[in-house]
Parts: structure tokens; C-alpha cells; sequence
């Protein structure tokens, strides 16, 4: 058997494509432009790269994009004071602050201070909370994506039988609760589950988000089950050859071991090219429904859990 591949990167161009629809009727039938504000404490390298890229897209769809970038020994009074002026500046219904935070803020504190209608990370804990009660909220990017890419691979994803190992506040235990909400049967597995090759041998569907490289291998896997591999990690690949000071070049791998679970699988995301694209994608999906709520407008269809 060769899994079909999910292209995360092409569907998440269709998101996208849906996304710039919404803002554009938002605009010319409302008068209404959505805005999210993002946040950046620090100068860290990755960070500043998934800033830059979230402004990006922004622009592509037509989404209004506020950056606020504050120095590294910003106090925690002075981000508190930013975030409450964005929680009340009409023009912005989705705030983001980006992880993670300098070490003397903290994060839980900062994520509770987002009012939970522009939280458009789905983090707040009154968020967490109404998706844990199968209630409306603001979903996790991730999770959302990876919902998005199973129902159109699937249609209806009730009675199969689904294995999400890990068990992060990000991804594991809001995509567990995603998949219940779809009428899976789920467990969360992790690294002290008893025989969890056996655990995941029996899964319909298999989420693999513990962000360690290359764990799950083919064997591990049902014939035919659908693969969605979180994990985005930097391997040696000496093959490549080397750079100018004589370290190994890298790639990046999945949690999954791609070639093994490609052969046993029936589909089966890409890393990179799977899940990752669709994170930012449905940033912007949540932005445009943070937006339609604020309003009193219908939500976006197909853009929500």
C-alpha cells in the first residue's frame, strides 16, 4: 500500500482562498475590516520569522495587521497595558502574543489577560473550557487544521477510532477533544501509556504531536489508517554533506517516521508540507470568525470546528 499524501501546503492555499472571500464580503457588505494585532516581547530569530510571515498573509487576504513589537525587558505591567488597549480597540478583533515570552513573564498570565473573543490562539482558559464542553469557542490553530484536513479526507469521521499522542495544552488535548466533538472514539496517548505500539496499531486515525523526531514507525501503524504528523523537528542529515564549519547540514522530519508510515498507511501528511502551513491559515480563519461574532454576523462556513 502507498498512503495518499495530504497536501497541508495546497489546502492551506484554499483556506486562504476562502478567507480573502469572507473579508471581502465583510468589507463590501458590512463596511467591516477584520484586524489582528500580534505581539512580539524579544528578538528571538524563529519568532521573528513566524511574525513576519503571519503579516504576510495577512495582506494577502486583506485581513488588517497591527505588530507591536516591545523589547525584551518589557515588564509584565507594560504588556498588560497593551493587551487591555487592544482588548478594547474595536478595530482589532483577534489578538496573538507570540510564544514564547522572555522567562520573567508568564505566559498564563499573559494568554488570560487576551479578552477570550479576540483569543484567536484558542488559549485562554475560557476557551479551553468551552471546548472541553463541546460548547462554542475560539479553537487552537493547530488542531483546527488538522480537523479541517481529516474531514475533507474522510466526510464523516463518526465511530473511527482515534490514537492523538501527546498530550500538550496545545495541540493533543484540544485535537482529543476536537475528534470526540466528531463522535471518534479517542485515547490520548503518551509516554507512559502501557504497549503503545499496540495502542496505536488499533487507531482509524493517528494525530502524532510529541515533537520527538522520526518516533512512530511504519509497524506501529493499522493498514489504511490516516497519519496526521504534527511534529516538525531538525535532524543531522550528513547526507547533505556539510557547512563551512564542518557541522552536519540538517532536514526537518516529522514525528513519524514518513517512508515506513507512507507504506503502511492509507494517507498520510508531509513534513514539511502537512500540518504546518495550515496553522497560519487558520489564524486568519479564526480572525475573520472573531470578527463575524463581534458583528452579530454568520460565521464562516467551513472555516470553524
Amino acid at each position: 500500500m502507498t498512503a495518499t499524501i495530504i497536501d497541508g501546503k495546497a489546502f492551506a492555499a484554499t483556506v486562504r482562498d476562502k478567507v480573502a472571500g469572507h473579508v471581502a464580503r465583510l468589507k463590501e457588505e458590512h463596511g467591516i475590516t477584520p484586524g489582528l494585532a500580534v505581539v512580539l516581547v524579544g528578538e528571538d530569530p524563529a519568532s521573528q520569522v513566524y511574525v513576519r510571515s503571519k503579516g504576510k498573509m495577512c495582506a494577502e487576504v486583506g485581513i488588517a495587521s497591527f505588530e507591536h513589537r516591545l523589547a525584551e525587558d518589557t515588564s509584565e505591567d507594560a504588556l498588560f497595558d497593551l493587551i487591555d488597549r487592544l482588548n478594547n480597540d474595536p478595530a482589532v478583533h483577534g489578538i496573538l502574543v507570540q510564544l514564547p515570552l522572555p522567562g520573567h513573564l508568564n505566559e498564563d498570565l499573559v494568554i488570560n489577560g487576551i479578552t477570550p473573543s479576540k483569543d484567536v490562539d484558542g488559549f485562554h482558559i475560557f476557551n479551553v473550557g468551552l471546548l472541553g464542553t463541546g460548547q462554542k469557542s475560539m479553537v487552537p490553530c493547530t488542531p483546527l487544521g488538522c480537523l479541517m484536513m481529516l474531514r475533507d479526507h474522510h466526510g464523516d469521521l463518526s465511530g473511527m477510532d482515534a490514537v492523538v499522542i501527546g498530550r500538550s495544552n496545545i495541540v493533543g488535548k484540544p485535537m482529543a477533544q476536537l475528534l470526540l466533538g466528531e463522535s471518534c472514539t479517542v485515547t490520548i496517548a503518551h509516554s507512559r501509556t502501557r504497549d503503545l505500539p499496540a495502542v496505536v496499531r488499533r487507531a482509524d486515525i493517528v494525530v502524532a504531536a510529541v515533537g520527538r523526531p522520526q518516533m512512530v514507525p511504519g509497524e506501529w501503524i493499522k493498514p489504511g489508517a490516516t497519519v496526521i504528523d504534527v511534529g516538525i523537528n531538525r535532524i543531522e542529515a550528513r547526507e547533505k554533506g556539510v557547512n563551512e564549519d564542518g557541522s552536519a547540514k540538517t532536514r526537518l522530519v516529522g514525528d513519524c517516521d514518513f517512508d515506513s508510515c507512507a507504506a503502511v498507511a492509507g494517507a498520510i501528511t508531509p513534513v514539511p508540507g502537512g500540518v504546518g502551513p495550515m496553522t497560519i491559515a487558520c489564524l486568519l480563519a479564526n480572525t475573520v470568525t472573531a470578527c463575524c461574532r463581534a458583528n452579530g454576523l454568520p460565521e464562516p462556513e467551513g472555516l470553524t470546528a
